[in-house]
């Protein structure tokens, strides 16, 4: 598939994802879970195996709301009046939610368990961990938050426009962990011409305001850097 027929098809995916986390007031609380989920794992320090599933517990949960999303939005094209089928299939989707949902929440609590215990009996102490899985860990974070806000912002295409810019966002968020990694003055500041050229390159095609970008450049360094001071 051609690069640029892939950019679009991904985009269509991604405002699939904006559209849900717009109008479905259950996708965002999913979002903010999965985040809070990712964050206070890395608190407690629990094993990469945990980790793991704790993450696809969260991507299987969030696609089992879209699915949801997508059937109700059928339902209400097939039936255009009440039916008894059409509260039938909108019931059972829903049903599937719940079900997923909490069975991600019994797992999670399972997993869970004794580190917050731990936690709280031996002393309020955050994990460390290595600064490349922090750098991860806050491309991953800072996505969701790019999500979030622009379903909220309620303007803009995933990856074309809209508030904040998600490209200098991500560029500076690269930037401030090479950064806080390398230490090094040469890497550093070729990433950072990197991440001025992203920028300045969604002004000059029209597709952000330098408001959006800047922001958005603000948001990535911010989240980033917040993360490594907490985690390393």
């Amino acid at each position: 598939m051609p690069l640029r027929k892939w950019i679009e098809s991904t985009n269509h995916a991604i405002e699939g994802i904006l559209y849900a986390a717009k109008t479905q007031r259950h996708m965002r609380y999913h979002l903010y879970a999965a985040m809070m989920v990712l964050v206070v794992s890395f608190v407690l320090g629990v094993s990469w195996t945990e980790f793991v599933v704790l993450v696809t517990l969260a991507i299987v949960v969030i696609s089992v709301e879209m699915l949801n999303t997508a059937i109700e939005i059928i339902t209400d094209i097939l039936f255009k009046e009440y039916d008894q089928r059409a509260k039938v299939i909108k019931d059972t989707a829903a049903g599937a939610v719940l079900i997923t949902a909490l069975g991600a929440a019994i797992i999670g609590y399972v997993i869970l368990f004794d580190p917050v215990r731990k936690f709280f009996s031996e002393g309020l102490a955050v994990a460390k961990h290595a600064e490349g899985d922090v750098a991860v860990v806050a491309l991953v974070v800072l996505l969701i938050l790019v999500v979030i806000l622009k379903a909220f912002h309620g303007k803009g295409e995933p990856l074309r426009g809209g508030m904040p810019s998600g490209h200098a966002a991500i560029a500076f968020s690269i930037w401030t962990s090479v950064i806080l990694i390398t230490e090094s003055f040469v890497p550093s500041f070729l990433v950072l011409i990197m991440a001025i050229a992203i920028a300045q390159s969604r002004v000059y095609v029209g597709i952000h305001r330098p408001v959006e970008v800047i922001l958005g450049a603000l948001l990535g360094m911010t989240v980033t850097f917040l993360l490594f001071k907490v985690f390393t």
